[in-house]
């Protein structure tokens, strides 16, 4: 620095002085516009969350009543301030609430494990009117909801009937990477998360008890995992997907609550128009179901074979599915309209009716409609291999003829080829309309079948007894 320089600053050093005190003052007003509060809302700080609360510690506080005026302000606040991102619900506290949730993309709605969102008594909504859904009607992307509870009331709102589209939990229409999980999902009249045209779906650690229909519906979505979810039925399927495509589910727990209206599958695959030739079920528990412990069906108009096939079932669990004593297409995989399904490495014990059938209802399940479920062609093929099948029971609607391994009633248009499974005990015998040249028919010896540890001992004769390949 120049002497000339030195001289303009002492010359000009209180003018300097006020030009940086003035640029120090709008810096500081700066941040108090930021932190102050904007337009109706409360003050928020400097941080990606924003909280909800009951007690009045919150950015926005509930008071017990149309709690989801407050939970909206608060996700509204958060769509139009990008440096947001998450919505927190304190707890211990009810929201109660009397109208939709609205979240917007890009967004995360949390909560404290204590946290519950509740639908008021009495509520009166039309059907389609979910508890959560979407601001914008166009679509919605990257949400996550987690950590906290939804009690459906089911019980103070039974004017509405179940698997109607009255409450659903969660409702996105159009709508890609989106998250659910370590949610506790209960009594409710509709599904826990339904998304319909979706994509980049993740259903997990959730815990579902008694919805009125499907703990996760997919509708014309593709790339959908759920893993590590337990999920009690009480009328329709824990995991459903409707002409959907690739999908995952594993590591779930499922069983049915025994009500009169309990009647799914644990786990439901369905196709009419679309394209199903991407699924895999590994590594569930499905058990005491009342309908059966997977339904696997195709419908509709003759569609092309590349449609509907590599549906692969494997390292499951099945026990005790199939008590609903009301329908007779109960049993542990229900399958019809599919093509080059494997079924392998799965233990099926106590099932009602057959561990493994083809047939389909001669109409659909529905209260009022009647549309036929009968898959159009032939040449359905399903490989049943390496899998240990015990102690079938007969179903209890119309039991005669049942209690078998396996049972074929298409034999015209579906075909089982049995590769060394383990078949013992069962009731009824071991096949109807299917037959087998390598299975074994001997007790498989497992660790602990009353507690259904199904490993087996050192000694069992289903140790290196499977399929070479």
């Amino acid at each position: 620095m120049n002497q000339k320089h030195l001289r303009y600053i002492r010359q000009n050093r209180k003018k300097i002085g006020i030009s940086i005190v003035i640029l120090i003052s709008l810096i500081a007003l700066g941040i108090f516009i930021l932190y102050a509060t904007q337009s109706n809302y409360s003050l928020i700080p400097l941080n990606k969350i924003v909280y909800v609360t009951g007690d009045g510690s919150g950015n926005f506080n509930c008071d017990g009543s149309d709690d989801q005026v407050e939970i909206n302000q608060a996700l509204a606040y958060v769509a139009e301030n990008r440096q947001y991102s998450t919505v927190h619900l304190k707890g211990p506290n009810i929201y109660d609430i009397s109208d939709s949730i609205l979240i917007g993309s890009k967004t995360v709605l949390e909560g404290d494990s204590t946290a519950v969102i509740k639908l008021k008594d009495e509520a009166g909504w039309q059907s389609g009117k979910p508890l959560i859904t979407q601001m914008d009607s166009a679509g919605i992307r990257r949400v996550t909801i987690r950590g906290f509870e939804i009690n459906g009331d089911h019980d103070h709102n039974q004017d509405k009937k179940k698997g109607e589209g009255y409450y659903n939990m969660i409702s996105f229409l159009n709508a890609r990477d989106i998250q659910v999980h370590d949610m506790y999902l209960h009594d409710g009249h509709g599904d826990g998360l339904k998304v319909e045209k979706g994509s980049n779906i993740q259903f997990y650690n959730n815990k579902v008890y008694k919805l009125g229909h499907d703990g996760l519906y997919a509708i014309e979505c593709q790339n959908i995992e759920a893993w590590d979810n337990t999920i009690t039925c009480r009328t329709n399927s824990g995991l459903r997907i409707w002409n959907s495509n690739h999908i995952k589910f594993h590591d779930n727990v499922i069983d049915s609550f025994f009500d009169w209206s309990a009647g799914g599958p644990g786990i439901l695959i369905e196709k009419s128009t679309g394209i199903v030739n991407d699924v895999e079920i590994y590594n569930n528990t499905i058990h005491n179901t009342y309908g059966p412990g997977i339904w696997l069906i195709g419908y509709g108009e003759s569609y092309p074979r590349k449609e509907a096939r590599n549906v692969h079932i494997h390292h499951n669990t099945f026990y005790d599915t199939g008590t609903n004593p009301g329908i007779d297409w109960v049993g542990g995989i229900v399958t019809s309209g599919f093509y080059d399904t494997l079924i392998e490495n799965n233990v099926f014990d106590g099932i009602y009716h057959a561990a493994i059938i083809n047939m389909y209802p001669s109409v659909s399940t529905g209260t009022s409609d009647t549309v036929d479920l009968s898959p159009q062609g032939t040449g359905y093929t399903t490989i049943i291999r390496n899998n240990i099948i015990v102690n079938t029971q007969k179903r209890t609607k119309d039991p005669d003829g049942t209690g078998y391994a396996v049972i074929n009633y298409l034999p015209e248009t579906h075909t089982f080829v049995l590769d060394n499974n383990c078949l013992y005990n069962n009731v009824g015998g071991n096949y109807k309309n299917a037959n087998s040249t390598t299975d074994i028919y001997v007790a498989p010896l497992f660790t602990d079948l009353g507690s259904h540890d199904y490993h087996l001992k050192s000694n069992s004769p289903c140790v290196a007894a499977g399929n070479p390949s």
